[in-house]
């Protein structure tokens, strides 16, 4: 996400959507580790399950372990892809969806869970063969007729049909399935993609994906990755999107509405597709979108190779877009701000959050962190105020700011992921690494941190114990200061 468009508190309203647990103090996390969550957390839900005891197995837990959202993911298989067919209709906001997921068991299951935010299920199968469905909350629970064995993949099949909801939050943040004038763009972080498909949706487990949506053919569908096919059948048009590379389910799209396409490709061979809301009245000359593939030039000088096979940009209406998402391959932008700032910041999280992406929530700084610190390193590169100048900037802010309300490696709550901390004081911490590195060293660590967990995951443990191996010396100095301490570092 970008920064300058949110607050501290975008998230706080998750706790009354009912979508949060209990949530546990951050001082569970024993420090630097991992917070006790990603795999270690995963292992141990799993190995407590939940519900009755089947003959074979037990059912997977509900939820992946994540220390901000318990319920959020679920444990025992890794899915490995997605096909969605969908179809909506505008007029009326119902959509009809079929989810295949192509997964692996990690565990013996008796049954397991698919996280789903309303909507009605008609039926589901599991190998081609009915299971059974059980509704809980956001927990969509199938049990095979047999179960499955560790290790064994599987194929279910879900058939849902209802009017997506959306999820609003303090100061009118929202997520979720949002409808538009004439459309709808689907936006999931951290929570909303449940909204709209049933999945794993904690960004541990991701797929690639093939969308393929239904919508009048007046209007097109936009999504990630590359368009295979596009067809009319009397009234309506069907628009198949593949996504190849790994993709967690926060950063799938959707974005339905009257769009003009423009089409390039990146010097590296790249294509760019972007969508730009013919009623937004944005960019009509092209200066912003013109310079999309020097940002992308400059990004992999910068950040290594472009993790993807396509990209491009969605700008819609700020009135239908609340912020700047990072949705993969092509992030969403609103029409207010859309400049190129936000296209380096939105861009950059493609390697920093997209490809590379957090083990668990409590990691999201290095999603930001990142991303913002792009944003100074473009300006630096062209012609503006150095990275150096940005935090000098930041750094001479009161006490009391809102910047130092806590460490950006442990955000008191999950109300807090999306705090000012994370964004500017993240990228102070990778200034005071590249301080310590030199400018060489710096860039020799981030393309070698982006290529090491390219498509992967990776935790702040990870990061500072390859940022250490790299200086070959520990930098206790920055994490205890900048990255763990509270207030404003001297």
């Amino acid at each position: 996400m970008i920064g300058c468009v949110k607050t501290s508190g975008r998230l706080a309203a998750l706790a009354v959507a009912g979508l949060l647990a209990a949530l546990p103090a951050c001082s569970e996390s024993g420090g630097r580790a991992d917070g006790g969550a990603g795999r270690a957390g995963a292992e141990a839900a799993r190995a407590q399950g939940h519900g009755t005891v089947f003959r074979g197995g037990r059912p997977g837990a509900a939820g992946a372990g994540d220390p901000y959202f318990p319920k959020l993911g679920n444990a025992g298989y890794d899915a490995t892809h997605y096909t969605l067919t969908l179809d909506y209709d505008p007029g009326s906001g119902r959509l009809k969806g079929t989810a295949e997921m192509t997964a692996k068991a990690t565990a013996d299951l008796s049954a397991f869970n698919l996280d789903l935010l309303g909507m009605e299920v008609s039926s589901a199968t599991v190998d081609g063969r009915t299971a059974q469905v059980r509704r809980d909350g956001q927990e969509l629970t199938l049990q095979p007729r047999d179960h499955l064995r560790k290790g064994a993949a599987f194929r279910s099949v879900v058939h849902y049909a209802g009017t997506p909801e959306s999820i609003t939050h303090d100061h009118g943040w929202r997520e979720g399935w949002l409808r538009t004038d004439n459309g709808a763009v689907a936006f999931g972080e951290p929570t909303g993609s449940m909204s709209w498909f049933p999945g794993n949706h904690h960004p541990s487990d991701k797929a690639s994906y093939d969308i393929t949506v239904t919508v009048p053919k007046e209007v097109q569908a936009i999504s990630n990755g590359q368009l295979r096919a596009r067809h009319t059948s009397g009234d309506r048009a069907t628009f198949h999107w593949h996504q190849a590379e790994p993709m967690a389910g926060h950063v799938a799209t959707v974005a339905i509405g009257s769009y003009d396409i423009r089409t390039s490709r990146t010097r590296s061979g790249i294509p760019v597709v972007s969508a730009m809301d013919r009623t937004a009245g944005v960019d009509e000359d092209g200066a912003v979108l013109g310079r999309f593939p020097e940002v992308m030039e400059w990004a992999e000088g910068r950040f290594g190779p472009y993790p993807f096979s396509a990209a491009g940009v969605i700008v819609d209406q700020a009135a239908d877009v609340p912020y700047a998402l990072e949705t993969q391959t092509r992030p969403t932008i609103p029409a207010a701000v859309f400049h190129t700032t936000n296209v380096v910041h939105e861009m950059a999280h493609q390697w920093f959050g997209n490809s590379v992406t957090p083990r668990t929530w409590r990691d999201m700084w290095l999603n930001e962190g990142f991303a913002t610190y792009a944003e100074w390193l473009w300006t630096e590169d062209h012609g503006g105020a150095s990275a150096q100048d940005h935090f000098d900037r930041n750094h001479a802010k009161a006490a009391d700011d809102d910047e130092w309300d806590f460490p950006p490696a442990e955000p008191p709550s999950a109300s807090d992921i999306s705090g000012q901390p994370v964004y500017v004081r993240g990228a102070m911490v990778i200034h005071k690494i590249r301080q310590a590195l030199g400018d060489e060293g710096f860039r020799t660590l981030v393309r070698g941190w982006t290529l090491r967990h390219r498509h992967g995951h990776a935790s702040t443990a990870d990061f500072t114990a390859y940022v250490e191996a790299k200086a070959g010396r520990d930098l206790d100095a920055i994490w205890d200061s900048w990255l763990y301490g509270d207030g404003k570092p001297a």
